[in-house]
């Protein structure tokens, strides 16, 4: 490890892969919630359903398109990770949409609540702990990608780009060296999360504990 950080830069490439996983999430994120939101309305429905299927189609396969589409280097691994965790996301937010109790809706109805309250109110609010909770599960489903996607694209560096160089060449132990410091980073950016989940939705966390 002391070879690798001081003498092959491992903390700049600590940074490359922190940032693509950070861009690559808040994409996710925009993306996923927005079109799970939307299957409110039946026409959006079909869309994402559509959307969810697409989670069977390997990377792989779709690094030419998604290269003609960004150009390559950082913006294609952007592209190839957001569309990895993507297509994950919203299929598990779009059942959660889709298993809110029809009551809970009609209860905001009788309140006189508008069509935009009752959104925010009962599926914004009202499945946030559950976002946040699959979230979590999905970054870590893209943390697991990571090697791949930054092998795919050596040109801006990164952890995966270095383990799969390190591998070329058989030096197993900064292979394992670097393994291990992916492991403890997934680790803490997980405990991360789901210290702001209980932070953000301390009901969550109640209701578990008293089940």
């Amino acid at each position: 490890l002391g070879k690798l950080w001081w003498q092959q830069g491992l903390g700049p490439e600590i940074g490359s892969t922190m940032r693509l996983i950070g861009h690559a999430t808040l994409l996710t994120v925009v993306i996923s919630l927005g079109l799970a939101y939307l299957t409110v309305i039946p026409f959006f429905r079909a869309l994402v359903e559509g959307i969810s299927k697409l989670r069977f189609l390997g990377l792989t396969g779709l690094v030419f398109p998604f290269t003609l589409l960004t150009g390559g280097g950082y913006s294609l691994k952007v592209a190839l990770l957001t569309f990895g965790m993507t297509t994950f996301y919203v299929t598990s937010m779009a059942q959660v949409v889709a298993e809110i109790p029809r009551s809970e809706l009609d209860h905001m109805r009788v309140l006189g609540a508008s069509e935009l309250r009752i959104l925010w109110e009962v599926v914004i609010r009202g499945t946030l702990d559950k976002a946040l909770d699959l979230l979590r599960q999905n970054v870590a489903m893209g943390w697991a990608m990571i090697t791949m996607v930054e092998g795919i694209s050596r040109a801006e560096g990164g952890m995966g780009a270095m383990i799969l160089n390190e591998n070329k060449h058989f030096l197993l132990a900064e292979v394992y060296a670097i393994l291990i410091v992916i492991l403890i980073l997934g680790l803490a950016v997980d405990y991360a999360m789901g210290v702001l989940n209980n932070a953000v939705c301390p009901h969550a966390r109640l209701g578990r504990v008293e089940r």
